[in-house]
């Protein structure tokens, strides 16, 4: 099993959003102590009744900037929204990118939700599992065998090609956020890995790794060739501050570095293959001391760090 960090592009309560020279640092911090993953999420703004906006930097160039920052942690969108870019262009920058970072991109994609912010930036919310599709039935060509011929309602890439080519034969992996049963089934028809978003107890993760398993199998495909990732948060509170909404203490995780690997390492039974940390706070100590969970967990699991 695979643990990476997510770097927060959001602007927290005080409406301050981590700068680039920070992001840059813990994702180098997280390369050097062994994680295996640094991931962005990406959004243009939230807004929800009774709250004030909240700013995110943009996704693709922050990954961008990371893959000439970083040599070896592979990088992720966690998870990309479809809609936002146009699928064939999309899938052009993914492989460029690919190209930049020597192999090491995972393309996380899913519909989107937050009809706020398509309606700020002028893009369209009506149909977003079939534009998805859509999408995916011209990314997914495109990184596999480098052209599609592609005209649906919503997307076309008419004789569309991908040259030159990137570094893998095999594409950019391409990872599904999916939780409806809809979703599901593209997730198992198209997808490399699979996002459960956030894993949450025990009896959850079991549920979720069995519905889409049982989409798998309904597509005709082997379960066990989709690796199962999901987000965990993971949080020291006294090393700062923590947002309002992690007042419950069953919000996050925490502990000692053995007692946290065993969490960690509990993920891994169930069949998870790849953890998505969400830390708080996000801070130089924080990031080293979970470094100190994660090789333990590693230890664990057999696995040397780095």
């Amino acid at each position: 099993m695979k643990i990476g960090l997510i770097l927060p592009l959001a602007e927290d309560e005080r409406g301050a959003a981590p700068s680039w020279a920070e992001l840059r640092a813990r994702a180098e911090q997280a390369e050097a102590i062994g994680l295996d993953s640094v991931w962005v999420y990406d959004h243009v703004l939230h807004r929800f009744e009774g709250h004030p906006t909240v700013g995110f930097w943009e996704a693709w160039t922050m990954l961008t900037a990371l893959a000439a920052s970083t040599s070896r942690v592979e990088l992720g969108t966690t998870v990309l929204c479809a809609g936002f870019r146009n699928p064939a262009l999309l899938a052009k920058m993914a492989d460029t990118l690919d190209e930049v970072c020597a192999g090491r991109l995972i393309l996380g994609l899913g519909a989107g939700w937050h009809e706020p912010e398509f309606d700020a930036f002028g893009m369209p919310f009506d149909h977003r599992v079939a534009r998805f599709e859509e999408a995916l039935r011209i990314i997914r060509p495109l990184l596999r065998d480098r052209a599609v011929d592609f005209a649906g309602e919503y997307h076309r890439a008419v004789d569309c090609e991908i040259r030159p080519r990137g570094p893998r034969d095999c594409g950019v992996p391409i990872l599904v956020a999916a939780f409806g049963p809809r979703m599901m089934r593209l997730a198992a028809r198209h997808a490399d890995q699979w996002t459960t978003d956030w894993l949450g107890p025990v009896a959850k993760v079991r549920e979720d790794v069995a519905r889409v398993r049982a989409a798998c199998e309904a597509e005709g495909r082997d379960p066990d060739t989709l690796v199962i990732t999901g987000g965990a948060t993971v949080a020291y509170p006294d090393l700062g501050d923590l947002p309002s909404w992690m007042s419950a203490p069953d919000s996050f995780l925490t502990g000692d570095a053995e007692g946290l690997a065993k969490q960690l390492v509990a993920y891994r039974e169930l069949g998870v293959g790849h953890i998505l940390t969400n830390l708080y706070p996000f801070t130089e100590a924080a990031v080293a001391r979970y470094g100190e969970a994660v090789a333990v967990a590693k230890e664990m699991m057999g696995v040397r760090a780095g």
